[in-house]
């Protein structure tokens, strides 16, 4: 049994956050545990929204305030919260819990992996979700681009080993940044059976109902203007996974489900819905499509990210913006299911550490 150190240096992510990002440092963390000794160092355990999912053993580092007259230099925080994070896990080592490789969740501005492997010497790997800087100056505020591309360049070409969730981001960390030590390793989903019949009774669903649905929080690049018109086109009654409460008329808010309940709801769904725009970032790999397809619900999707390839023949992939399309595939799914394909988190777990090993053996042969 491994002792697994986790890191998750984000602010804006934490353990028991409801978003995506949340949700696969949980379902990661705990198919970790079930073969080694895992802890999650993170900058928080929960935010304003409240807590979400299952507890998974986390120690919380805190994130520092900071004035707002000095706003030009708010990256700072997250600088400082990382290191936090890292000294968490030296102290750790230090008083007994001495990980034997360490994961770090990349984010702008943080060097905690590296600082922890400097200090103690153990095994780590950097998992990168999304290129940083890209990301942060489409969907936030990039203050000091500068320092952020500098810091960016040299904490990825610094890791023994990156772990790309998307070829996109495989293909961007070799020919952009230079990095030359690559994994591309896919999320995975848990790898529970849901129950259709028990699904639909949850959402009050009647026998003759014909349904389709999303899993996940309605950010602007998920499609959410073509769910109602797909939904609509179909004739189908509309299920949103996640969101407490949505604009679209008539739609079922299931608000936050995880574990069996999850599994049973996705389940229940006749076509789980994709429908990214032609503009949603190229880089993602959507838990969504994952779940769908470990039901054996068919998937409708636009081909942005890796939709494509999660989807393979279960489900009918689509040009971004091709609406009609996207009804047509919806209508033609509705009674029939797909094969159920499950890539469990347990496995990309497994990945994730034999990528930190081989890679820490290789510098000691070096």
């Amino acid at each position: 049994m491994a002792r697994v150190a986790y890191l998750v240096p984000a602010p804006g992510i934490p353990v028991r956050g409801p978003t995506g990002a949340s949700a696969h440092v949980r379902a990661l963390a705990k198919a970790w545990s079930d073969d080694h000794d895992v802890r999650v160092f993170a900058a928080r355990i929960q935010d304003k929204r409240g807590q979400f999912g299952e507890a998974v053993p986390t120690i919380a580092a805190g994130t520092p305030g900071w004035p707002s007259w000095l706003d030009r230099y708010r990256d700072l925080v997250e600088v400082a919260a990382a290191r936090r994070v890292a000294g968490q896990v030296v102290s750790s080592a230090r008083h007994g819990w001495m990980p034997d490789v360490v994961i770090e969740r990349h984010t702008l501005f943080s060097d905690a992996g590296w600082r922890v492997s400097d200090a103690i010497d153990v095994p780590w790997a950097l998992e990168v979700n999304a290129p940083p800087v890209l990301e942060r100056r489409r969907f936030e505020r990039l203050r000091r681009e500068a320092f952020a591309e500098d810091w960016q360049n040299r904490v990825l070409l610094q890791a023994p080993v990156v772990l790309a969730v998307s070829r996109w981001l495989k293909t961007w960390l070799e020919t952009e940044i230079g990095c030359r030590n690559v994994r591309w390793v896919p999320n995975g989903v848990t790898p529970l059976r849901g129950v259709r019949e028990r699904g639909r009774a949850s959402l009050g669903l009647q026998d003759d109902d014909r349904v389709v649905g999303f899993v996940g929080s309605l950010k602007p690049w998920h499609g959410l203007e073509s769910l109602a018109a797909i939904a609509q086109g179909a004739e189908a009654k509309l299920v949103l996974i996640g969101p407490t409460d949505s604009d679209i008329p008539d739609a079922i808010c299931t608000g936050h489900l995880h574990g069996q309940a999850l599994a049973d709801a996705v389940a229940a769904l006749d076509v789980g819905l994709a429908p990214y725009p032609e503009d949603a970032p190229p880089w993602f790999c959507p838990l969504k499509v994952m779940d769908y397809r470990a039901q054996g619900t068919p998937v409708v999707g636009a081909d942005v990210g890796e939709t494509r390839t999660l989807v393979g023949d279960g489900g009918t992939i689509v040009e971004p913006g091709d609406l009609q399309t996207m009804i047509d595939a919806t209508r033609y799914w509705i009674g029939r299911r797909a094969k159920p394909r499950i890539r469990s988190w347990q496995r990309v777990g497994i990945e994730m550490l034999e990528a930190a090993n081989d890679a820490h053996r290789a510098r000691g042969i070096h």
